[in-house]
């Protein structure tokens, strides 16, 4: 891979960002995402899905990719997602809701000789999760333990109405030969092949299944659990299980006080990778950083990798001699790793600046995958074949190439102090061609999570959007708060119970800061963000006056009536020091609805009807609150969306396009 300095020429790129055009709107949403990227057993192939706006059918398009000595599209149903290589590399399963009939995915493969796909599965509910036999011949998958009789009776009996938590059913785990459901379409021409009598039921659950994984030595079948809702409402539904390839009981491994995630055997088919969401799994429950763990399949012991490391761990991977290969976050890089024994340290293994994702590791071989981007480099996928050494690692992708010809900003890390003398850091991304230049106006855009850290990576969408708002002349500060991650534990667990309170001091002492330096205008101030983004702005304006315009989505202005409708109920009591009845007071303290009548920042409103994680009553209360007081205030409401705005593209580009007018507006 290609080494860049840490410094670049200012003068040299501000003259190469004026022989370019500027990215516009089109250009920003007419990005390539790439949500999954799987190198081959032998190291040799990639697979590769990749997600992007169709705008006349209203939709995202997920295909699939092969790269072996080139790049060639596999799919292009625009359906299909979460690609998987068989262990012996001839073939690749993966989820797709492309069939006619189909209400909900089921699992389909193909062969890397040629050929269509065809679908492996027929189940009456969408598939939760599959994984390959160890011999390749064979499916896993778990899906809704409801037969046909059960789900019509159901629907007889109740029609349209939910019945909350009670409609719910754990998933039933069933195994299924490529050959059987290959032969049988082959001698169904007329379509008249029911792949469910093929299928058999190895295991059941209570729980909803989130992964399944097969050992290497095929004895055995990892399970990762999830609610049945996928509401995060009782910590007794996550836990890995395993049970055996012929079928049996699940017998479980562990569970902790924590949401687990991401499930990975290790090559000598006794050990289980993990990682965690939230929670804690060496103690009681708290939202520290994510970390990197195993756990022996026999005895249950526990070990934490590279336990001394002080950053976020975004992503691992095994790798086939026994160590691990991780993305560490440090400040606002995230970097490749590698250790090769839990207690051991991680080996920092030096790459190009910036963002690595998506890492994939060979079973077989040294080989790696995986994505990098910075703010002057588009995300593509990059193929290595030594982890230990990134300088020959080379790109096998070209999807956002169109962002190479256009004027991309610059940006660099700023770091000021808390009035605590606690360094906080951030990034200020500079308009193209304006580079550290002063007396700015300047947007402050917020990440959500709060677990979560902006950096030196590539962002084309509606959440990340700050190179679109610099391309508009904004100078665009990105605070990683206290809260957000990348900086050690005690910085991430530092807003309980001030849950905006405290990343809010933060922010306005970050934005004194860049006014004292001459790099932001103090009479062109404006501040936004999305989810807990959108917690942090509706405080903030509450806070001070002092910012021209607001934009605000996704975000509370209390929390008791959020804490009851939303999906991730842990963490909202964990910040705020307990459930509402047992901390009244900071619920009361935290909610920016008691400390409205302060607020003249004219500000828009963003939120999906359908969204949960966020109710969206909060956005009514927040607009009929402005309105009542006469603050100029707008609410778009996207139908359909839930939190993630991941159904149509337009709603996306139309949320950006109005907050970058209102941001201008509010400016003249």
């Amino acid at each position: 891979m290609r080494l860049l300095p840490a410094l670049f020429c200012a003068a040299a790129l501000a003259q190469t960002a004026a022989n370019k055009p500027p990215l516009t709107l089109d250009d920003f949403f007419n990005s390539v995402d790439i949500p999954n990227v799987r190198v081959s057993p032998d190291g040799h192939a990639v697979a590769i899905e990749t997600s992007r706006a169709d705008w006349d059918a209203n939709r995202f398009r997920n295909d699939l990719w092969l790269y072996r000595d080139g790049l060639v599209q596999l799919t292009q149903s625009g359906h299909d997602h979460n690609p998987e290589f068989s262990p012996d590399g001839r073939w690749i399963a993966f989820l797709s809701d492309r069939g006619a009939q189909e209400k909900a995915a089921q699992v389909y493969a193909i062969s890397l000789n040629g050929g269509e796909p065809f679908p492996v599965t027929q189940a009456e509910d969408e598939i939760h999760a599959f994984t390959w036999s160890a011999d390749s011949g064979q499916i896993y998958f778990a899906t809704r333990a409801w037969t046909k009789e059960q789900q019509e009776t159901y629907k007889k009996d109740w029609k349209d109405i939910i019945e909350f938590r009670e409609s719910e059913r754990g998933d039933a785990i069933h195994r299924i030969a490529i050959s059987e459901a290959k032969n049988c379409l082959t001698e169904s021409p007329a379509k008249t092949c029911d792949l469910s009598t093929h299928s058999i039921q190895l295991a059941s659950t209570p729980w909803r299944v989130k992964q399944l994984e097969t050992s290497p030595d095929g004895r055995r079948v990892a399970l990762l659990t999830d609610s049945r809702t996928q509401r995060w409402e009782s910590l007794d539904a996550y836990g890995i299980y395993l049970i055996d390839a012929a079928g049996s009981e699940p017998r479980r491994v562990l569970q902790r006080e924590a949401i687990l995630d991401a499930l990975h055997w290790s090559s000598d088919s006794r050990h289980i990778f993990f990682g965690f969401l939230n929670g804690s799994v060496e103690g009681p429950y708290q939202d520290a950083q994510s970390r990197a763990y195993w756990v022996d399949a026999e005895t249950g012991s526990l070990a934490r990798w590279a336990p001394q490391f002080q950053g976020a761990i975004a992503g691992f991977a095994p790798l086939a001699n026994g160590g691990l290969l991780a993305l560490g976050r440090q400040g606002t890089e995230v970097q490749l790793y590698t250790s090769e024994k839990p207690a051991a340290d991680f080996v920092l293994r030096q790459g190009s600046p910036g963002t690595y994702d998506k890492i994939s590791s060979a079973a077989h071989a040294s080989s790696i995958a995986f994505v990098h981007s910075s703010l002057q480099e588009p995300a593509e996928v990059w193929l290595a074949t030594d982890p230990h050494d990134l300088s020959h690692a080379r790109p096998i992708t070209s999807f956002n190439h169109l962002f190479t010809d256009r004027a991309l900003p610059q940006g660099e890390p700023y770091r000021f102090a808390a009035d605590d003398g606690v360094r906080v850091e951030g990034m200020l991304i500079y308009p193209p061609g304006h580079f550290r230049d002063k007396h700015l106006r300047m947007f402050t855009l917020i990440h959500g999570g709060p677990a979560d850290a902006d950096g030196n990576q590539f962002g084309a969408d509606w959440y990340r959007w700050a190179s679109l708002a610099a391309t508009q002349g904004w100078l665009v500060f990105e605070p990683n708060y206290r809260g957000s991650i990348g900086y050690g534990d005690k910085f991430t667990l530092g807003i309980i119970p001030g849950i905006v309170s405290k990343p809010g001091r933060d922010i306005l002492e970050g934005v004194d800061a860049l006014v004292k330096d001459g790099i932001a205008d103090p009479d062109h101030l404006a501040v936004g963000g999305y989810s807990y983004g959108g917690y942090l702005t509706n405080w903030l304006i509450t806070q001070t006056n002092r910012f021209k315009a607001a934009v605000t989505g996704a975000g509370a202005v209390e929390h008791v009536a959020n804490w009851g409708n939303d999906d991730t109920t842990f963490d909202d009591a964990h910040f705020l020091g307990g459930l509402p009845w047992d901390a009244k007071q900071n619920y009361d303290d935290e909610a920016a609805i008691w400390q409205i009548n302060k607020v003249k920042t004219p500000t828009h409103i963003v939120s999906g009807a359908e969204d949960v994680r966020v109710y969206v009553g909060e956005a009514y209360l927040l607009e009929r609150a402005l309105h009542t007081l006469g603050v100029p205030s707008k609410l778009l409401i996207l139908p359909g969306e839930g939190h993630e705005l991941d159904k149509n593209p337009w709603h996306g580009k139309i949320k950006v396009r109005e907050e970058l007018k209102w941001l201008e507006r509010a400016m003249q």
